[in-house]
C-alpha cells in the first residue's frame, strides 16, 4: 500500500478521464500498446522519459503494461504546457534552449503549486472509523480509515461520479467524485459500489460499503485532490 500510494495522484486523474481497457483515451493521454517502451512513447510524442515518469508518478520507467494509460502532455495551465510547442523535446531530455527553459519553468510551477495552500472547502467524513494512517504528502497521499466490512462510505461533498470500477490494480473497488473544476475525492478498497459513473451525488449520501478489495485489511483509503495535486484531507474535514 505504501508504494502504491505514491502513484495514486496520477492514477486518480487517469481514472477520472478514462477507465482501463481498450477504448479511446482523453486528449493528452496515451494507452500503452504491445511492444511499446517509455522511450518510444516519449519520442513519438516529442517529450522526455523524465517528463512522462514525473507526470504519471512511475516508480520504475521500465515497468509499463499493455493497456496502461499514461499522461503524455503536461497538465493544463502548467508552464510546460505553454512552452511545449516552442521546441522539440527528445527522449533523453530537452533538445534546445527552449525545451530546457520549459522544463525549468515546469519544475518551478510544480514547486509553487505544492507550497500554495488550497482554498477551504467544507467536507464531511467519508466514513466512521479509526484513522490508521494519515497524510504526509510523500508515502501517503491520503488517509486510511478502518472499520467493519459494510460500514457506509458517503460522499464527502456533492458532485458527479467520474469513475466507478476496479480497473486500477492495487485500489480495489474505487470511486472518484468530481466536485468542481478544482476538487476531486477518491474512495478506494470498497466492498460494494452503490453508484455509477455519471451519477450526481449529494454530500453525505452513501456511495459504497467499506471493504478490503486489494487491501490486507478492511478500510477506506480516502484522498482529496486540489487542482490535480493531493492535499491533506484533514484540512477539509471537521474535527471529531
Amino acid at each position: 500500500m505504501r508504494k502504491r500510494s505514491r502513484l495514486f495522484v496520477c492514477a486518480l486523474l487517469t481514472a477520472a478521464l478514462t477507465a482501463c481497457g481498450s477504448g479511446p483515451v482523453a486528449p493528452g493521454f496515451y494507452r500503452v500498446q504491445r511492444g511499446d517502451t517509455l522511450l518510444k512513447i516519449a519520442r513519438d510524442n516529442r517529450t522526455s522519459v523524465r517528463n512522462i515518469t514525473r507526470w504519471n508518478g512511475l516508480a520504475n520507467p521500465d515497468e509499463i503494461e499493455v493497456g496502461q494509460v499514461l499522461r503524455i502532455e503536461p497538465p493544463a495551465g502548467s508552464a510546460a504546457a505553454a512552452g511545449r510547442s516552442s521546441g522539440s523535446i527528445g527522449a533523453g531530455g530537452a533538445s534546445g534552449s527552449s525545451g530546457s527553459s520549459a522544463a525549468r519553468s515546469d519544475a518551478a510551477a510544480d514547486a509553487r503549486a505544492s507550497s500554495t495552500p488550497a482554498p477551504s472547502m467544507a467536507m464531511s467524513w467519508p466514513a466512521q472509523g479509526t484513522v490508521i494512517r494519515g497524510f504526509d504528502g510523500k508515502n501517503s497521499k491520503g488517509i486510511d480509515i478502518a472499520n467493519a466490512a459494510g460500514t457506509p462510505v458517503v460522499a464527502a461533498a456533492a458532485g458527479n461520479v467520474v469513475y466507478a470500477g476496479n480497473g486500477l490494480r492495487g485500489y480495489g473497488n474505487m470511486l472518484i467524485v468530481k466536485h468542481n473544476d478544482d476538487y476531486l475525492t477518491a474512495y478506494a478498497h470498497n466492498k460494494t459500489l452503490l453508484v455509477k459513473e455519471g451519477q450526481t451525488v449529494q454530500k453525505g449520501q452513501q456511495i459504497a460499503e467499506m471493504g478490503d478489495t486489494d487491501s490486507d485489511r478492511t478500510m477506506l483509503h480516502f484522498e482529496v485532490r486540489y487542482m490535480g495535486r493531493s492535499t491533506d484531507p484533514s484540512r477539509y474535514l471537521p474535527p471529531r
